[in-house]
Parts: C-alpha cells; sequence; structure tokens
C-alpha cells in the first residue's frame, strides 16, 4: 500500500514541488500525497483519513500554527503516525520546541528534496517496525483471547459439582482441584458413575504444556470415561485407552494415569495404575499409607501393551489421596521441591477432614512452599472418603 503523507503548508507552490519531485513515487504507487494549507485543514483532514503516515508540516501558518497541531497529532496517540516539521534556517528556537514536542525529525526551507526524501525514508522505516509491533502485540492479544476461552472449556468439561447421582451415594465424600501452570492445562480429573454399586474416578497428566496437552487431555478423559462405562475392569479399560491414543499419537504425547473403579457397598477398589504417581490413604487413626500397586506403562507410548489389575478395601473413614507431580515437584525459590515425604507430613495432619479440606489444605501448603516462585506445573488433587 502506498505511504500516505500530508503535507501542511500555506505556500501553495510546495504542492508542485513535492508532486514533481516525487512524480516516479507517485506513479508506482509508493507515494500518496495530500495537502493542507493550514492547522485546522491538516486536522480535517487527519479525521477523513486516519491511516495517513507522514505529516510534513510547516510551522509558522495562519489559523493554526504547526506547533499546536503538532499538539494535537500527539493526543490522538498514534505511534506509526511520524511528523516532519518545516521552518526557516533561522527558526531554531520553534525547531526545537517541536522535536522536543516530540517531532519525528524537522526540514529547513528551502527544502533540500533530497535529504527530505532520505528523511521520509527513516521515517517509513520507523513506521514499518511500529505497524508490525502493533500487529504482534494484537496477535499476541487475539491468542490470549482464544486462551482463555479454552481455558474455560477446559475447565467446563471438568467435573465441578462433587455428587454422585446413584443410590448409596452419601457414603463417598469427593473433592478435587485443578490449578493449570499455564492459561490450559495437561492435568485432569474425572469421576462417573457405572452402575448402582460402582463408579469410576481418574487422575492423569499429559505430558508437555500448553495447547497440545490440553487438547491430548480432552481426547484422553473421553476415551478413559467412554471405555470405563462399559464396566470393564481398570485393566482392560486402560489396555483399550492405551491402544487408541497410540494409534492417535502426535509427537510422542503421553498421558500418566491412575484409574479406579470403586464399589460404595464395600468399599473394594479395582484400580489400575499407568505410569502415575502412586497415591496415599489417610487412615481413620491419623496414619498414612503410600498405596502399593503394579506401575504399568503410561498410556499412548506403545499399542498391544498388558496392564495389570491391582484391588484394595478403603476402610470406613478412610480417605485415597491422589495428586499429580506438579504437587511434589512443586519448587520454591532455592529450587528446593515440595517432596513426598513434605506431603505425607501434610496428609498425615488432617486427620478426620472432609475430602475438600484435604484439596485446599494441600494446595495451601504447596503455595505457601512456592512462595514467589512460578508454578511450572499443573497442580491436580483428587481426594475420596469412605464415610
Amino acid at each position: 500500500m502506498a505511504v500516505k503523507i500530508l503535507s501542511v503548508d500555506d505556500e501553495v507552490d510546495l504542492e508542485l514541488l513535492l508532486t514533481q519531485f516525487f512524480r516516479r513515487k507517485i506513479r508506482k504507487g509508493e507515494y500518496e500525497f495530500l495537502f493542507a494549507h493550514n492547522g485546522l485543514e491538516a486536522l480535517q483532514m487527519l479525521l477523513k483519513h486516519p491511516d495517513i503516515d507522514i505529516i510534513l508540516s510547516d510551522i509558522n501558518m495562519p489559523e493554526m500554527d504547526g506547533l499546536t497541531l503538532l499538539t494535537k497529532i500527539n493526543e490522538m496517540r498514534n505511534p506509526a503516525q511520524k511528523c516532519i516539521m518545516v521552518s526557516a534556517y533561522g527558526d531554531m528556537d520553534n525547531i526545537r520546541r517541536a522535536m522536543n514536542s516530540g517531532a519525528f525529525d524537522f526540514a529547513t526551507k528551502p527544502i533540500d528534496l533530497e535529504d527530505l526524501e532520505r528523511t521520509i525514508e527513516k521515517a517509513i522505516e520507523q513506521i514499518n517496525f511500529v505497524k508490525a509491533a502493533q500487529k504482534d502485540k494484537q496477535e499476541l492479544r487475539d491468542i490470549q483471547a482464544d486462551l482463555s476461552v479454552a481455558r474455560e472449556i477446559q475447565l467446563a468439561i471438568l467435573p465441578r459439582t462433587f455428587e454422585l447421582n446413584m443410590p448409596e451415594a452419601d457414603k463417598v465424600d469427593i473433592f478435587a482441584s485443578m490449578h493449570a501452570a499455564k492459561d490450559v492445562g495437561g492435568d485432569f480429573y474425572d469421576f462417573f458413575r457405572i452402575d448402582d454399586e460402582k463408579f469410576g474416578f481418574t487422575i492423569a497428566d499429559v505430558s508437555g504444556k500448553g495447547v497440545p496437552a490440553a487438547i491430548f487431555m480432552a481426547v484422553s478423559r473421553t476415551l478413559i470415561k467412554a471405555t470405563g462405562l462399559r464396566g470393564l475392569s481398570a485393566s482392560e479399560s486402560m489396555e483399550i485407552v492405551n491402544d487408541v491414543l497410540s494409534g492417535e499419537s502426535v509427537d510422542s504425547m503421553f498421558v500418566t494415569v491412575f484409574y479406579g473403579i470403586f464399589n460404595i457397598k464395600t468399599g473394594e477398589i479395582n484400580y489400575c495404575n499407568c505410569g502415575h504417581n502412586s497415591p496415599y490413604i489417610l487412615h481413620e487413626n491419623g496414619s498414612v499409607e503410600m498405596l502399593k500397586s503394579h506401575i504399568n506403562i503410561v498410556l499412548g507410548a506403545f499399542e498391544g501393551m498388558k496392564f495389570q489389575n491391582d484391588k484394595m478395601i478403603l476402610e470406613k473413614g478412610d480417605s485415597l489421596v491422589l495428586y499429580t507431580d506438579g504437587v511434589t515437584e512443586a519448587e520454591n525459590l532455592n529450587q528446593e521441591q515440595f517432596g513426598e515425604a513434605k506431603l505425607e507430613q501434610v496428609i498425615g495432619g488432617l486427620q478426620g477432614s472432609s475430602s475438600e479440606n484435604i484439596v485446599n489444605a494441600i494446595n495451601t501448603e504447596v503455595h505457601t512452599f512456592a512462595g514467589e516462585a512460578p508454578q511450572s506445573d499443573d497442580i491436580t488433587v483428587l481426594v475420596i472418603k469412605n464415610k
């Protein structure tokens, strides 16, 4: 597109001089000249043509002088618009005032048109730089807006109410939270009714961060729930999900998963740990025990893998505490990690607490420990208590 140049001067002869000197650039569509004869006409022209790039303005003009015009242009706050001021050689005081007021450069009369051409070219370089920066800034704003929407969508697909729509659901107390390190995260948790006695639950951590991890997270969560609703064992469900994810995995992404099936009547949990952190059991007496399980391979790495089941009984008053490595690997400013020992200590001090209180207490302790250090990983906690 042509660079639009507004010449503001009460000397009409300058119009002919400029159009003649720059005729080749005008003919090629590189420059487009507009003309005004005082500051008021220039302001009207700027309102009519807000895409004017360069204002070439005389300082001494009737009705509104160039310095007043420069002030008005500055009020428009358009950094991609450059002003080149023109005045007599001996009028250095006004030229100095113009430069201090934000003029890009100046030219003295009689105008050296070759020098003016170089000045205009320098202004165009600055304008192009500013416009590129403005474009990048707008693109960044658009990306941030998209990420904000993506975050809302991601949070919407995670359970936000913790009620089981099944008989004797009051025997179980569930609560969870997920705090993403970026706008969107790769951690997730879920729980869903399978039949009148059993519900499935899961916590998972996708490799990587940001949008790719969020998409893989959404796919993984959907597959786990859809497969779990078929009533298969935990290991059978994970084998099916693994084969699908392995066949569709991009950039070698994978997900660590702990998937369990809880029987409300018996307290039995059929579970399968796929490369995930081992959960803890907070017993009614306040003791803490790490849940023993076979550690199967992560999901999405290799097709055709076999997974092993484990079983346990969650006794009345006991809580199963599941978490992602964003908890134990949270670092403070000294690059010290929160660690498993501190997590066990925190859990051990929560005897008799509800699931919600356990989740909130862990999050508070991790946040306090990290202090001002930036969060480097998603932090997710899921607690199931057998009441």
